[in-house]
């Protein structure tokens, strides 16, 4: 199988490639296929050779933007299985197959039938195969193949970034590289001239010139100065085809701005200037302004102003407006005419940031002189301090002088001076002034201790020109006079515990004046001496302002007296010395043992034995609850008469058990054992709770003239007798139990109940020592001994 294509150019050789596709194809377009062979080569062993392939491929080319009214021949498929008998068939797909290439499945003609662009496709892939038409049989592999768009001259270069804006130094030498533009084409930079692109300028010339192969823009002349001429509008041109004749164009600008660079001193328009100045003008106010001018621009034309001599350099400075650029000239002192007249300044104006490179154009500073010229004007009067301070003691009569001012006319006139005091603020009403004289005097008794200080505003003007005024201010000190006696610091809540030991300290006392330091910094403490010892407390003057409250005696009790009261008399260092005497309210309290307050109230007896004020209530409302209930039960006992044996017929067996163990010694209300104990001490014989009596006992009456003769043996044993006697016992037994302790010892009872009523000389200091335990045990002992002392 052979392929044949057309290697064809431009549309004019299209009638010879066909000639020659026609006449010349076994030799110029096609590749033949033979079946495999052995050769055998003298003198060689025989080789064995891989069979070739009867399908070849190659490469088609077909030209864009085909104008044509016929499709464009492509090129030409066939096989060696092809005998020209039509029996075989050439099938084409693959990309644009059937829509943009058709085939002659019988020939093996492939043609165009589309303009093709090759900026949008650049080739096609297709594949290609040989089939039997009878039996649709492969007689060839398929094969694939690939037909190229042959570009043409149809895009013109394009500047894809323009405009451009670019700046550039001027005075920049010249070739110093601006910057570099750059075209594009979309044609096919392999095949020909047509994306070969040279650049050219247009416009802008002869500033500026550009490099036909790179496009670098560069300066074309020296020392371009932009004072002369900033912004440039420079066009630039890009032509393809090597810049050929029939070549495509694009064009693009470029605004090129120069950029300042310090190349002009400063200059003053003019070496002498002339400013009037008032000499009332006042000091750090601008008087006025001169400038330099640069040509440059921005921190170029930054500059500084200096005044580097003249007589007049102690009195104006000068600074320079960042803004504007000028030198504003202030006052550093008052003027006066009448003492100079004028002043000379010279002036220097120079540029902050120089550019060495451009010394040589001459120093980048100018120098130019200002004479001042000073103006008289008619001044007020003019104290002769800038401001005054007076004394006065408090409590001085109305009309004590306090101070003069004084004031003069600054002019050579020299007027009279009014004085006078302006009345804006109240303490202004305080004090009045001689208009002639100048002298401040007090229009009221002053306390210092309500204000120590007083500022008034004195003025002064002249006689001739009353609207030309000038102003002082006054202070006015109030000394202080020994006229407040001292007084406690503070209302002191003094607390002293019941086991105070002798010469302890309570309470430390401090004093206050209000007068200064110099009448009442030393302060003496004493007890009134009107008074007799106190025989409780008694007080230590410490010699530093204050002073120690000091126990006299071993305990305090609160039972006895919970508060005391001690005079304390308090005298001042002043002259004269004053004195004021206050009293100490004093509180019994109950400390711990390291001295902690625990409470100073009465109820704190309760309180130490564990109880709060709420248990206690509780502990009362179940006591008349239980009470309440024994109250209710024994009405309800005597109200029910009913015997504890309802028939006499119930014969049976009854043990009455009473099962009450009494409360001990201190029981007197479970039952009377005074009978048991005393025999002697016993009622008359009552009847017996338990039965209803039918008769009254017979032996009753005997028994009870016999009780003083009998011990209690014999009572138990008469008791025993009156119950078998009876007759209203019950006929079932009936067990009574005597409990009986025997004689009374002689050595009498060791019961403490009753030792509450003897004396003992006992000390029961030790008991504090014993722990919290026995707190409250030292504490009754320790009021016990109290009392027996007091």
């Amino acid at each position: 199988m052979k392929i044949t294509s057309t290697s064809c150019i431009c549309p004019v050789l299209v009638c010879l490639c066909f000639v020659q596709r026609c006449y010349g194809a076994a030799h110029h377009g096609s590749i033949k296929v033979t079946r495999n062979q052995t050769k055998h080569i003298e003198g060689e062993t025989e080789v064995h050779h891989r069979p070739k392939r009867g399908w070849v491929w190659n490469q088609f080319f077909v030209l864009e933007e085909h104008m044509g009214p016929d499709p464009q021949y492509v090129g030409k498929l066939h096989s060696n299985s092809d005998k020209g008998d039509g029996s075989v068939k050439y099938i084409l797909t693959g990309e644009g197959a059937g829509t943009i290439f058709i085939i002659d499945d019988t020939t093996g003609d492939i043609h165009s039938t589309k303009s093709l662009d090759r900026e949008q496709k650049t080739h096609y892939v297709l594949h290609a195969q040989a089939i039997d038409r009878r039996t649709n049989k492969p007689l060839e592999p398929e094969s694939e193949f690939i037909i190229k768009v042959q570009d043409i001259n149809d895009n013109a270069p394009k500047f894809t970034d323009g405009p451009y804006i670019v700046t550039v130094p001027e005075m920049s030498e010249m070739g110093t590289s601006v910057l570099q533009v750059t075209a594009t084409d979309a044609d096919d930079p392999t095949y020909g001239n047509s994306a070969r692109v040279v650049y050219s300028i247009l416009q802008g010339q002869p500033y500026f010139s550009v490099d036909p192969k790179t496009g670098v823009i560069r300066t074309a002349l020296h020392n371009m100065d932009r004072e002369a001429r900033e912004h440039y509008s420079v066009v630039i041109q890009a032509k393809d085809m090597a810049g050929q004749v029939g070549g495509l164009s694009g064009s693009t600008t470029v605004n090129i701005t120069l950029t300042d660079v310090n190349d002009n001193p400063p200059r003053f328009p003019q070496k002498h200037y002339q400013l009037y100045v008032p000499e009332s003008a006042q000091v750090g106010s601008a008087v006025g302004k001169i400038k330099a001018n640069d040509a440059d621009t921005g921190s170029n034309a930054d500059m500084k102003y200096t005044i580097i001599n003249g007589d007049g350099s102690g009195v104006f400075s000068i600074s320079t407006d960042k803004e504007t650029r000028e030198g504003i000239i202030s006052l550093k002192k008052p003027l006066n005419y009448e003492k100079k007249k004028s002043y000379t300044l010279n002036i220097e104006g120079a540029n902050t940031h120089l550019d060495f490179r451009f010394s040589h154009l001459g120093p980048f500073k100018d120098v130019t002189m200002l004479k001042i010229i000073v103006g008289d004007v008619d001044e007020p009067p003019l104290f002769t301090m800038p401001s005054y301070v007076m004394e006065v003691y408090e409590n001085e009569k109305i009309g004590t002088a306090v101070g003069t001012v004084t004031a003069q006319d600054p002019d050579t006139a020299n007027s009279l001076v009014r004085y006078f005091i302006d009345h804006n603020t109240e303490e202004d009403r305080y004090f009045t002034i001689d208009a002639n004289t100048g002298t401040i005097k007090t229009a009221k008794i002053f306390d210092r201790e309500e204000t120590p200080w007083y500022n008034i505003t004195v003025a002064a003007s002249e006689i001739d020109n009353p609207e030309l005024v000038s102003r002082v201010q006054v202070g006015v000190r109030i000394l202080d006079i020994n006229d407040n006696p001292p007084e406690l610091a503070r209302e002191y809540d003094v607390v002293v515990c019941e086991n105070a030991k002798p010469g302890q300290v309570i309470q430390t006392i401090t004093a206050t004046d209000k007068d200064n330091s110099a009448n009442g910094a030393r302060f003496h403490f004493s007890l009134d001496e009107g008074l007799s010892l106190n025989p409780n407390f008694t007080l230590r003057d410490n010699e530093d302002n204050t002073a120690s409250i000091l126990t006299r005696r071993r305990r305090y009790s609160r039972t006895t007296q919970d508060m005391y009261y001690l005079p304390v008399l308090i005298s001042d260092g002043g002259v004269p010395p004053l004195s004021s005497s206050s009293t100490l309210t004093i509180r019994v309290c109950a400390c711990e043992k390291d001295g902690r307050v625990r409470t100073c109230h009465a109820e704190a007896f309760l309180s130490s034995a564990g109880l709060s004020t709420g248990a206690l209530i509780a502990i009362l409302l179940c006591v008349v609850i239980l009470l309440a209930i024994v109250v209710l039960f024994i009405t309800l006992r005597r109200s029910k008469k009913e015997p504890l044996i309802i028939s006499e017929e119930d014969v049976r067996e009854n043990v009455v058990t009473y099962d009450d163990e009494g409360g001990g010694e201190e029981d007197t209300e479970a039952f009377d054992i005074t009978a048991l104990r005393n025999p002697s001490a016993a009622e008359e014989l009552k009847y017996r709770r338990d039965v209803r009596p039918e008769v009254k006992p017979v032996l009753r009456h005997h028994a009870s003239s016999s009780l003083d003769s009998i011990d209690v043996q014999e009572f138990i044993k008469q008791r025993l007798a009156e119950a078998d006697l009876d007759p209203s016992v019950p006929p079932y037994d009936s067990l009574q139990t005597y409990a009986y302790e025997g004689y009374r010892s002689e050595a009498g009872s060791i019961s403490s109940l009753d030792s509450a009523t003897t004396h003992s000389d006992q000390d029961y200091n030790y008991l504090g020592d014993w722990g919290p335990e026995f707190k409250k045990l030292a504490e009754l002992y320790g009021e016990i001994e109290s009392e027996r002392t007091t």
